[in-house]
């Protein structure tokens, strides 16, 4: 790996077989790994670690992959760390569950140590963009929001939204080419207000769509998760 400092993997599955022949191949890929057989540790591991990338079984006793998942997700020093999530089970339901609960990717076991390792790369590229970009000013193909002058473009035109729209739009482009539920959005942008429903959510998005006219398409809809911008 070219980068002054390698970035860091952590590991979370009950198998011992798994975590150690991971750990070698990231160590000799030049990454810096941790492990852990144990998910109860996991959580106080990650926020330790601070990794880039989460390698997380699904199938494991008293804390499964999804729980814990959860818990990243509702953790604010975790909440966008890309996770993946490793699985015997390969049914569609299974992987749409592991989206829904905000996963980036989904391989099933047994898994070919390269492949895994090309999706880890993919997601730290997509993140690294994300990350170098001006925070002030985002974009998807005719869209553009600027975070200081609250302010959106489509094609040079600006765009009259509410509040409420524009850290939709905000959200959705910061967190660009990953699935964002409605539940998660519903946390986001409204703080889980206890009178609103997801449906809401669908509300606001069919709204901010004709707002956006012909950029309308930028927002992708997740059948039965949620939303995306980008991919």
């Amino acid at each position: 790996m070219s980068e002054l400092v390698p970035k860091k993997v952590l590991v979370v599955d009950d198998e011992s077989d798994v975590t150690e022949l991971l750990d070698y191949k990231f160590r000799q890929a030049g990454y810096a790994i941790r492990s852990t057989n144990d998910p109860l540790r996991a959580l106080g591991l990650a926020r330790d670690f601070r990794p880039d990338v989460i390698i997380l079984d699904v199938m494991m006793p008293e804390l499964n992959g999804l729980q814990l998942l959860r818990m990243l997700r509702s953790d604010s020093l975790l909440r966008d760390v890309p996770v993946i999530l490793l699985t015997a089970r390969v049914e569609t339901a299974d992987r749409v569950r592991g989206l829904e609960v905000g996963a980036d990717d989904y391989v099933p076991k047994p898994f070919d140590t390269r492949e895994l390792m090309l999706r880890i790369q993919a997601l730290l590229k997509r993140a690294g963009t994300s990350q170098a970009s001006d925070p002030t000013r985002l974009s998807a193909g005719q869209i553009i929001l600027d975070v200081e002058r609250h302010e959106v473009l489509v094609r040079g035109q600006a765009v009259d939204l509410t509040a409420t729209e524009f850290n939709l739009l905000r959200l959705l482009l910061e967190r660009k080419g990953r699935v964002q539920t409605r539940d998660r959005l519903l946390a986001d942008v409204w703080n889980y207000s206890a009178d609103l429903e997801t449906r809401t959510v669908d509300t606001h998005v069919r709204r901010l769509r004709e707002k956006l006219g012909t950029a309308a398409d930028e927002i992708e809809t997740i059948r039965g998760v949620g939303y995306k911008i980008g991919g």
